[in-house]
């Protein structure tokens, strides 16, 4: 039978049933429980990065092709590879999908997952194998904050605000990025709560750009474990391990209404991340739909 969960005073806990055994953080966090999208980390801006129509999308500058090529090898795949399969102790399970349906990804795909760590976009990207020239649409004012240089590293690129100019040259490069076989990796929650159980009604992005590309699909979920053993020296007991679950290909039909295909690469993709989190109710899906 599946198990409820009460989490502190957090009301969407409360008829969330998972699969026994199924392990879900408690560290004291406290979550909106109306605004699903809310962004949880206030913003620390150290300069302003101007995103407008003249923002270099699409950067093919000898310079910047290398730089990105070192630094996803050093501070992706090194350096912070390091750190989730050492202090997070991340295992991975499903790879052998990716050897499964090689010819079906070989010329690119969106992969999906839930967004609840401050490395999970890293742990997506090693656990499936992401080139360096994966991207990632991106909420533009965090390119105005420390982290911007890391931003770019994985692949990000930041999504214009009221511009419609700007917006274009966007969608632009993202053709381009389509036509030379890219991946791409997107948050439909859009926005991260840290060790967040529930998964959160999706924004439709993602399925609207695997349309219009008619590119395969690739959810992947973001689980957590308990602390135990060696991996308490690494950090204190109530920080969770991660483990990446690895779901099967979803594939558009542009024969049919757009519309029509949106909605359904959008619940076939939460159906798969919802049940790889061990999930048998969930309570956002009680009063909100795509």
């Amino acid at each position: 039978m599946p198990q409820n969960f009460t989490a502190m005073s957090n009301i969407r806990y409360d008829s969330l049933e998972v699969t026994p055994g199924t392990y879900v953080p408690e560290i004291g966090k406290t979550y909106p429980q109306d605004d699903p999208h809310a962004r949880l980390k206030p913003l620390k801006r150290t300069h302003e990065e101007v995103i407008d129509e003249h923002y270099p999308y699409l950067d093919d500058s000898f310079h910047n092709r290398w730089r990105i090529f070192w630094s996803y090898i050093f501070i992706l795949y090194i350096s912070l590879g390091f750190n989730l399969y050492v202090r997070m102790g991340m295992k991975v399970h499903g790879r052998s999908k990716l050897r499964k349906y090689k010819a079906l990804l070989k010329d690119g795909f969106i992969t999906l997952s839930n967004h609840v760590y401050f490395l999970d976009c890293p742990a997506v990207l090693i656990a499936t194998h992401a080139p360096h020239t994966t991207k990632i649409p991106m909420f533009a004012p965090n390119f105005s904050t420390g982290v911007s240089y890391f931003l770019h590293v994985v692949g990000g690129v930041p999504i214009p605000e009221d511009n419609f100019e700007a917006m274009k040259k966007f969608n632009a490069a993202f053709d381009t990025f389509h036509e030379r076989k890219y991946r791409f990796h997107i948050f439909p929650e859009a926005a991260r709560w840290d060790y967040y159980k529930p998964l959160r009604p999706f924004s439709k992005g993602a399925f609207s750009m695997a349309y219009k590309y008619n590119m395969p699909l690739l959810p992947c979920a973001i689980n957590f474990r308990p602390r135990t053993g060696i991996y308490r020296l690494f950090a204190s007991a109530d920080v969770p391990l991660v483990t990446v679950e690895i779901g099967d290909p979803i594939l558009p039909d542009t024969s049919k209404p757009r519309r029509d295909e949106v909605q359904r690469l959008l619940h076939e993709s939460r159906e798969q991340i919802t049940n790889m989190l061990g999930i048998t109710h969930n309570t956002w899906e009680d009063e909100y739909t795509a």
